[in-house]
């Protein structure tokens, strides 16, 4: 079988020639390849230095099909959506007249015209990959439209969490993330971590307010100083407008922050490797992997009770969730952690292990043969 997927997922070339693209999925992509003789993956080529996430192909079979570069935050930059529409159609087309199934991974920008002409005129088998907050009350308009179009028309599609009054053909869905050798490592890791005294936490993705940075910032501010003596480090992980803003404002914090930057997909291994908690206080999500990720090394997330993360996350079972965004709620959680025994952090790790397996490779291609193809 031939399957088309079609993301917005930023590729860039090597100085060697090499191709790459984001990591998160161009690893799904090359652990996906074994079920499909050939797999296209329809995205955006971009100009300038590649970024440390991300990854080549690690097989032939996996064939880039570029497409033009749109969006941004300028007007220009959004009217580019529609004016080279006309471009992208006739590339995707032609693409899936070779294929046996597409994907097409929402939401994004090009979404908009895109999902309504893969429902109207494509006869290619196919499924949509909602990868954002399917619950979300206000979502962006179109983010709001892309969903509303899934909702109402026939073929499949994967969403995160389990929700009342949900379409037949919309399936729940775990977003994969591990192999089965990263459980392998994870699993070895762990049984080897210990519950310091002093903790390190960790924060990974974009350096926004959305994301909850400037909340982690206050929260650590309102940290006793005999709190702040078990506080190893605090980890930032990502990339953002507001990037050296936050850095200046660590500078009298009272412990060590480090900004790492964008990394690699094995760098920010290590750090979850260093760290025993994660903090992802964000105002929306779809299931985020790195909730998953850094759980595989032994880190509890304190996370926000947003999307499917509660699906998932029990509080004081498999970490601790926040259902309010506020300074003194994340405290909180951050008191009670700092305050557990190495038992209770035993305990938890090995809760985690069972809903670890579900964003397992192995385990949504058994999904996908059962429910999608």
């Amino acid at each position: 079988m031939k399957l088309a997927i079609i993301s917005h997922t930023e590729h860039y070339t090597l100085a060697d020639g090499t191709l790459v693209g984001l990591s998160s999925t161009v690893n799904e992509l090359n652990n996906l390849q074994a079920e499909f003789e050939t797999i296209y993956h329809i995205a955006m080529l971009h100009h300038g230095t590649a970024p440390a996430n991300t990854m080549a192909y690690n097989s032939k079979q996996i064939i880039f099909i570029p497409i033009p570069k749109v969006g941004g935050k300028r007007f220009k930059d959004k009217w580019q959506i529609i004016t080279k529409a006309p471009e992208t159609i006739r590339i995707i087309t032609k693409v899936l007249n070779d294929a046996d199934y597409f994907q097409f991974r929402a939401p994004i920008g090009i979404g908009v015209y895109l999902i309504p002409y893969l429902i109207l005129f494509i006869k290619t088998k196919g499924w949509f990959k909602y990868a954002g907050n399917w619950n979300q009350n206000k979502p962006p308009l179109g983010y709001a439209l892309q969903r509303w179009m899934l909702k109402n028309q026939s073929r499949k599609v994967t969403i995160n969490g389990v929700w009342p009054n949900q379409p037949k053909q919309c399936l729940s869905f775990e977003n994969p993330c591990l192999t089965e050798d990263d459980i392998l490592k994870g699993r070895q890791f762990c049984s080897q971590k210990v519950w310091l005294n002093k903790k390190s936490f960790c924060f990974v993705g974009r350096l926004e307010p959305e994301k909850g940075v400037p909340l982690i910032i206050e929260t650590f501010k309102l940290l006793s100083e005999e709190e702040k003596t078990h506080i190893d480090t605090l980890h930032f992980i990502g990339d953002g407008r507001h990037y050296n803003r936050f850095k200046n404002e660590v500078k009298d914090l009272g412990i060590t922050v480090l900004f790492h930057g964008i990394l690699s997909r094995k760098d920010v291994f290590d750090v979850y490797k260093q760290s025993h908690v994660l903090l992802l206080p964000s105002k929306s999500e779809g299931f985020p992997k790195v909730i998953i990720e850094s759980m595989n090394f032994g880190c509890i997330p304190i996370v926000s009770n947003v999307s499917s993360i509660g699906h998932y996350i029990s509080y004081g079972v498999h970490g601790y969730l926040m259902e309010s965004l506020t300074p003194s709620a994340l405290l909180k959680q951050l008191q009670i952690v700092l305050q557990l025994h190495s038992d209770d952090y035993l305990r938890i790790v090995k809760n985690q292990e069972s809903i670890i397996r579900k964003f397992t490779y192995s385990n949504y291609h058994r999904h996908l043969k059962d429910k999608v193809l």
